[in-house]
């Protein structure tokens, strides 16, 4: 046999032994659907204080628990090239678009995915929010699989740690106080539960709560981001007119600025006493303040918008609101259930462009289906509401429910004095129930219509009162309990006849 056909025949064999070793190399990748990738951790936290321009690096590792390899055939960053952080799998660099393809695992083995971010902490926060977070998504067979990349991206109090996402924690300080009066911005992360403890808010304090799904073994899934009062903890919010006290979602880029269901809200829970919230903003929730079964708390010049829910909720509790403004929630957006004693003087409570009051309020609760409500509990009523604006596009901004219909004075005891309301069907429904609202339960009250001058604004959220407004000039001076002689922003309202609502517009 001579030399070329010899060569050709190695060269023939040769090649059908490479073309053969990756057919069954091909063949050997595990295809299943039900085949995936386990990871050492499910949350990459980047644990560095950022208190100057700098960067870290974290690791990981992807296993594959499969007896035969598998291939995953992307790996990237959810964000893409606008993502703040930069992978790098099994020496392999993410390219300018962030994405891996075809990453291969042998049987029973496992690779390193690394992690960088690199934070300016003097940037807006905009561009360096308090929490960074980023999704790395796997595709394999099919299956996407996520690791969360979580890093800190401002110098600030991360309350009770930046670890604590998902995690319930209980601050006491036998009963003593805890003062938020640094200069930095606070950070809420988790669940933070007060009790045996006066947490104390001064003016001009910033709080961010980072919010968003959670699971742990006592609340199983739930949304993140509560400031929670039990009994023998208390919340004092005093803000001012100039530097008032602001507590808001930590997503601030501009997308995010105006967005609901951040985080969940503020709790004051059941029998918690003595809590005050004063020139306060509450925003971006899924509700505002809720307070629980015989709670008490009083909340004077304080905004309370932009929620997925209602924006004050009170279940049996004792609520007193001067000079607040609540908006753009969306479900009542002040909701008040099974009774309890509630005084509001000079608010403005608005609701337009949703299905839902502006106003809702119940004596009793129910505990099955709320159309039979066979199971329940009842308990009297209490509510006065003097210089106030209920107001918004619906036909009636007021809902009433009176588990009594009538026949129970002292269970069902709601007056309004000279308010604007907006009320239609409430005189019709209930077999009349309230056909005479206007005589006996709101006077004396301005019913306003569609085509009615109120607001001055109210596709600017501007609640200010326009200057043919129905409400200017059709309250009375308040003495008591207390004289309220100024409005939201400090101005000095009228003496003799004051404007209705937050806003004092004056002459």
């Amino acid at each position: 046999m001579n030399s070329i056909r010899l060569w050709g025949m190695v060269c023939g064999i040769s090649a059908f032994l490479i073309i053969s070793w990756s057919c069954d190399r091909e063949l050997d990748f595990i295809t299943d659907s039900s085949a995936r990738v386990a990871f050492s951790v499910d949350t990459l936290r980047f644990d560095t204080v950022f208190t100057e321009i700098g960067s870290a690096t974290r690791l990981f590792k992807v296993y594959n628990r499969n007896d035969r390899p598998i291939r995953i055939s992307r790996i990237y960053l959810e964000s893409g090239a606008q993502s703040r952080f930069r992978i790098n799998v099994d020496g392999r660099p993410g390219g300018t678009d962030k994405r891996l393809e075809d990453i291969e695992i042998y049987a029973n083995d496992s690779i390193y995915v690394f992690a960088e971010v690199t934070v300016d902490p003097d940037q807006p926060l905009s561009i360096s929010p308090f929490v960074i977070e980023e999704n790395l998504i796997f595709e394999t067979n099919e299956n996407v699989q996520r690791v969360l990349l979580e890093a800190w991206g401002q110098n600030a109090n991360y309350f009770p740690s930046r670890f604590n996402g998902g995690v319930p924690v209980v601050l006491s300080c036998d009963n003593g106080v805890i003062n938020w009066n640094d200069p930095k911005p606070y950070v809420i992360y988790g669940v933070v539960f007060i009790d045996s403890c006066t947490l104390n808010i001064p003016a001009g304090t910033q709080i961010y709560v980072h919010g968003g799904i959670a699971r742990n073994d006592i609340f199983d899934v739930y949304n993140d981001g509560i400031l929670y009062m039990l009994p023998n903890g208390k919340l004092r919010i005093q803000g001012t007119a100039e530097n008032p006290v602001v507590i808001q979602g930590d997503r601030l880029e501009e997308d995010f600025q105006e967005n609901p269901g951040q985080w969940t809200g503020i709790v004051i829970g059941r029998r918690s006493r003595g809590n005050l919230i004063e020139y306060a903003t509450v925003k971006n929730s899924i509700f505002g303040i809720y307070a629980d079964s015989a709670a008490e708390v009083t909340l004077r010049n304080t905004r309370i918008f932009n929620t997925n829910s209602s924006g004050l909720i009170g279940v049996r509790s004792r609520i007193t609101a001067e000079n607040c403004l609540i908006y753009n929630n969306q479900a009542n957006s002040v909701q008040l259930l099974h009774g309890g004693d509630y005084n509001f003087t000079y608010c403005t409570v608005a609701s337009y462009g949703v299905n839902a009051s502006a106003l809702g309020m119940s004596n009793f609760l129910c505990y099955d289906d709320a159309l039979s409500c066979r199971v329940r509990s009842d308990y009297r009523l209490n509510a006065s509401f003097r210089n106030c604006i209920i107001y918004g596009s619906d036909r009636d901004e007021i809902r009433l429910s009176d588990i009594s219909g009538g026949q129970n004075a002292g269970l069902f005891n709601v007056r309004f004095e000279n308010c604007l309301v907006r009320v239609d069907d409430l005189l019709r429904e209930q077999e009349g129930r309230f056909a005479n609202f206007f005589d006996t339960t709101c006077k004396p009250c301005l019913n306003g219509t569609f085509s009615d001058k109120v607001f001055a604004d109210v596709n600017e959220d501007n609640y200010r009162l326009d200057s043919l407004s129905i409400a200017r000039r059709k309250g009375l001076p308040i003495l008591l309990p207390r004289i309220i002689n100024i409005d939201i922003e400090g101005k000095v309202r009228d003496a003799q006849n004051p404007d209705l609502g937050c806003f004092e517009r004056g002459n």
